[in-house]
C-alpha cells in the first residue's frame, strides 16, 4: 500500500503560485521613483566594461526555451515537494498471537516405570519409553503454550520451568530415566511443586498433566491436600494412569535384571478424585494406542485461541523523486533561462 508519511508537506506545491502573485507587487514598490532627499550616489567600478565582458559569455539559443523551461522548473518543484512528503510503501506483516496455556507435565520416574507391559511392532517396551514418546509428540503440538516439566520419585524436582522453548523441554524429557528421582512415588509433592510454579502465571490458563503408574507411597504433602491447593489456585489437573491389566509384569530390579512382579497397584479412585476436584479428568492408558488417544483428547480440550495482528512495515521511496529532482537541476544548470552558456566571449546571437 502506497502512502505519504508527511502529506501536509503537499501544501508547498502552491508556494510558487503565491510567490508569482506577490512578486510584481514587490517590483512595483522597488521601482517607485526616490525623492531628492532619498537619492544616493552609486560608486561605479572603473573597469566596469572589462569586468562585464569577463563574465558574459556568448549565448546561443537552444530549443529548450519558453514553456519547456517553465515545465522543467515546475517538475523540479513537484519532485522536491514529493520527496519532502516522504512517500513510502507499506508492506503488511501478519503476526499470530496465541493466548496460550501454561502446561506443567509431572512425570512419575519410580522404578515401576521400567515395567515391560507395552508393546510396539511386536516388541516389548517399557512404560517410560511409551510415555516419553507420546509426550514428545504432545509437546511438539503445543505451539504458543508454555510447557514445564516436573519429575517425581521419592521427591519432586523441577526439570524445566515453564517456557516457550518446546525444543528444550523435549530435549530434557529425552534424558529422563526411571529411578533418577528415587523408586517411590511422591504424588502429593509433585502436585504441590507444580502448583507453586503455575500460580505465578495468569489465571485461567493453568493446567497440570500428572502421569503415574502407581499409588502415592512417599512425600510430605498428601495428594488430597495438594489437589485442594490446586483447586484454590485455579489449576486444573488431568491424571493419566499408565499400565496394563496384566497380573504379572517384568520389572527391572536394582541389579539391572528384569523379573516378574505381581500387581503393582494403581489407585484409580484417588487419581479420579484428584482430577474431578479441580475440574479436570482421569484417563487410564492400558496400551500404546490408548495413551496416544488420551493425549489427542487432551490436546483438543486445551485448544488455544489464536489472534492475528497485522502491522505495516514502511519502505521509504523518497530517493526516487529526489533523484529526478537532481537530474532536473543538472539540466537547468546546463541550460539557464533556456540558453546554452558558451565559455568564449562574444555577443548574444
Amino acid at each position: 500500500m502506497f502512502d505519504f508519511h508527511w502529506p501536509w508537506m503537499g501544501l508547498l506545491l502552491g508556494l510558487p503560485l503565491l510567490a508569482r502573485w506577490l512578486w510584481p507587487r514587490f517590483l512595483e514598490a522597488d521601482q517607485e521613483a526616490p525623492t531628492e532627499e532619498g537619492r544616493q550616489t552609486t560608486l561605479l567600478h572603473p573597469g566596469l566594461a572589462r569586468l562585464q565582458q569577463s563574465f558574459n559569455g556568448r549565448r546561443v539559443r537552444s530549443p529548450i526555451t519558453g514553456r519547456l523551461h517553465g515545465l522543467l522548473l515546475a517538475l523540479l518543484w513537484l519532485t522536491l515537494t514529493l520527496a519532502a512528503m516522504r512517500p513510502q510503501w507499506l508492506e503488511p506483516h501478519t503476526e499470530i498471537r496465541t493466548e496460550g496455556y501454561d502446561l506443567m507435565l509431572a512425570v512419575d520416574t519410580s522404578r515401576s516405570m521400567t515395567a515391560l507391559d507395552f508393546s510396539r511392532d511386536g516388541r516389548p517396551i517399557s512404560r517410560m519409553a511409551v510415555v516419553k514418546g507420546v509426550l514428545d509428540q504432545f509437546i511438539a503440538g503445543r505451539q504458543g503454550d508454555r510447557v514445564g516439566l516436573v519429575i517425581f520419585g521419592n521427591q519432586a524436582y523441577v526439570q524445566s520451568p515453564l517456557t516457550l522453548d518446546l525444543r528444550a523441554v523435549r530435549g530434557i524429557l529425552g534424558g529422563v530415566i526411571p529411578g533418577m528421582a528415587g523408586d517411590a512415588t511422591a504424588m502429593g509433592d509433585a502436585i504441590g511443586l507444580s502448583v507453586k510454579k503455575l500460580r505465578e502465571r495468569p489465571e485461567g490458563s493453568r493446567v497440570l498433566l500428572l502421569i503415574t503408574d502407581g499409588e502415592s507411597t512417599a512425600g510430605l504433602i498428601p495428594p488430597a491436600d495438594a489437589a485442594r491447593l490446586a483447586a484454590r489456585e485455579g489449576v486444573r489437573i488431568y491424571t493419566i494412569g499408565v499400565g496394563s491389566n496384566q497380573t504379572e509384569v517384568p520389572i527391572r530390579g536394582g541389579d539391572g535384571q528384569y523379573k516378574l512382579e505381581g500387581d503393582i497397584g494403581m489407585d484409580e479412585t484417588l487419581l479420579t478424585r484428584l482430577a474431578r476436584s479441580t475440574g479436570g479428568a482421569y484417563f487410564r492408558a492400558t496400551n500404546t494406542d490408548a495413551l496416544e488417544d488420551i493425549y489427542r483428547r487432551i490436546d483438543q480440550l486445551e485448544k488455544t485461541e489464536a489472534e492475528a495482528l497485522t502491522t505495516l512495515i514502511p519502505h521509504p521511496l523518497f530517493r526516487w523523486p529526489l533523484g529526478v529532482a537532481l537530474l532536473l537541476l543538472l539540466i537547468l544548470g546546463l541550460f539557464p533561462e533556456g540558453r546554452v552558456r558558451m565559455p568564449t566571449g562574444g555577443v548574444d546571437a
